[in-house]
């Protein structure tokens, strides 16, 4: 069976937000936010980095906050 709902399980996609512990690279924040949205998690890593570097916003703490608080 082919898994293209990217979920460890291969059921539908949860509408509910949860970090992706299992693809993440720091604390899951991106991956889950690209499961939430159907969307390629790279483009939110890209998205907070560019944030940061440009200085828009507080990217670091809502990172943070998002993860500390979600699941």
């Amino acid at each position: 069976m082919n898994n293209l709902t990217n979920n460890p399980g291969g059921g539908p996609p949860s509408n509910k937000f949860r970090l992706d512990k299992h693809n993440a690279k720091l604390m899951g924040v991106c991956s889950g936010l690209g499961n939430y949205t159907e969307t390629d998690p790279m483009l939110w890593r890209l998205g907070f980095v560019v944030c940061t570097l440009l200085g828009i916003g507080f990217p670091i703490l809502i990172y943070l906050a998002i993860g500390l608080i979600a699941d």
